[in-house]
């Protein structure tokens, strides 16, 4: 096999994009640069894709210049396409935050295959890929029309560097309505709404395709280096831990949290508290559970940095301040409630900081408990970093809380695809529970309130 020292993770967020170099030997990062993300206005509101390639070519540059580049990983967030037209878009990548007209929604419910074929609930915005389909046919049928391929986002980037077309199943089962995680095919939509010929060839999201001359002039790398075919964010967050041999979670965390369980058997799925199956590296439906943790904490704590302190925890908890589901409305397992405060209203930052810690921890063992918990809990992504609420989770679950070293939550995995390694992370140690008097008794308060908010 070729050397694969040093491998480029593209790992592009919602709310941020990342350039991170890996070291492929011990799977440290070398180097790493990150920007904000920005969504423009136009036609519709619609993803910077200019802005983004120049951040990839730049950063790829400058790697390349100051460690060298064996080969380049590609993560992104899900709920997004392109249409591609010859080497160009057809239409602007669509913001999936974009509230479509009342009427086009309408028409897509009945459109829509059910729950039990998809196992993708019904989510707000262009959260299912196939209604932001449906909106771009419906609207701009001409456009539509010189569409030579549809392309989720990973495999979007891998095709601008690689010049390879491919369609890749932890992309497609991510709740958008295109694919049946339980037999891995597409869903009735494809063919039905949709040709079929307008998604490539289904490739694996570690496949990997030679950098093309294009790409290598606008990057500064070496034409023909390896480039995967891409994989949903989440997903890469368990590729470290799909041969463990032993049921584990995976909290991924950034602008969403996302709880995933492997080798537990799903139970019932419930479409109504945005339960959905993703599907792993390996192609099996994985049991999901999901709410927009990274949001809340921004809009609580007004960009706060840092995290809660025990004592100001202790003292939410004696005085019975707390936040209810619901600031992000339509997602997680609470679509329902309308957010808001309970009980003594914070006083000062330090409070709402620790409420915003308790309340994500509450959440997160919301969404383990619908999706069945494991026998560890591996938190990957921002909230690894938040020791505080790792445990605060330990002590709400009884399960053993590992935190993850990469700080990017998901590099490690996307960048193991490449590397074909048949290692990756050891679980450390893990946190010790916190001891928080009076923290059960919150729990069930807060547990009583948002059931009757559901």
């Amino acid at each position: 096999m070729d050397k694969r020292n040093h491998i480029a993770v593209f790992d592009l967020g919602k709310t941020n994009q990342k350039v991170v170099l890996i070291d492929g030997k011990n799977l440290i990062p070398i180097d790493s640069r990150k920007a904000p993300n920005s969504v423009l206005q136009g036609l519709y509101p619609h993803l910077d894709t200019t802005s983004q390639w120049r951040f990839l070519c730049d950063c790829l540059s400058d790697f390349e210049q100051d460690h060298g580049v064996d080969g380049v990983a590609i993560t992104t967030h899900g709920a997004t396409i392109a249409l591609v037209a010859g080497d160009r878009l057809a239409l602007p990548v669509l913001d999936y935050e974009f509230e479509m007209p009342p009427s086009v929604d309408e028409a897509y419910n009945g459109l829509r295959p059910p729950f039990d074929e998809t196992l993708s609930p019904r989510l707000p915005g262009g959260l299912n890929i196939g209604a932001q389909l449906h909106f771009l046919l419906t609207k701009f049928p001409k456009e539509f029309a010189r569409t030579d391929y549809i392309l989720t986002y990973p495999q979007y980037w891998s095709f601008r560097l690689t010049g390879q077309a491919r369609s890749e199943a932890t992309s497609l089962g991510c709740h958008t309505d295109l694919w049946q995680p339980e037999t891995g095919q597409f869903s009735s939509l494809v063919g039905r709404m949709l040709p079929k010929t307008l998604f490539p060839p289904i490739a694996k999201a570690s496949d990997v395709f030679a950098l093309s001359s294009a790409a290598a002039q606008a990057t500064g790398l070496r034409p023909g280096i390896p480039v995967t075919c891409g994989i949903h964010d989440s997903n890469a967050s368990l590729v470290p831990w799909l041969n463990s041999g032993h049921p584990l979670s995976v909290v991924s965390s950034g602008t969403w949290t996302i709880v995933m369980s492997l080798g537990v058997s799903p139970g019932v799925m419930d479409a109504g508290r945005d339960m959905l199956a993703n599907v792993d590296a390996l192609g099996r439906p994985t049991p999901t559970a999901r709410f927009m943790g990274g949001r809340d904490h921004d809009l609580l704590t007004k960009g706060c940095d840092g995290a809660a302190s025990f004592s100001d925890i202790a003292t939410v908890i004696s005085k019975g301040i707390f936040i209810m589901p619901g600031r992000v409305p339509g997602v997680g397992p609470f679509p329902q409630a309308r957010g808001g405060w309970r009980g003594t209203p914070p006083v000062g930052m330090a409070e709402k900081l620790a409420s915003a810690t308790l309340y994500l921890a509450l959440m997160t063992q919301t969404c383990l408990d619908l999706i069945g918990m494991g026998q560890h809990i591996i938190l990957e992504g921002p909230l690894a970093g938040n020791l505080p609420f790792a445990r605060c989770l330990s002590a709400l679950t009884g399960v053993a809380v590992h935190v993850s070293s990469d700080a990017t939550g998901t590099a490690t995995g996307a960048a193991l695809l490449l590397l074909e390694a048949d290692h990756g992370p050891q679980l450390g140690p893990a946190v010790a529970p916190a001891d928080l008097p009076g923290l059960s008794i919150y729990a069930q308060i807060w547990r009583d309130h948002a059931q009757r908010a559901r």
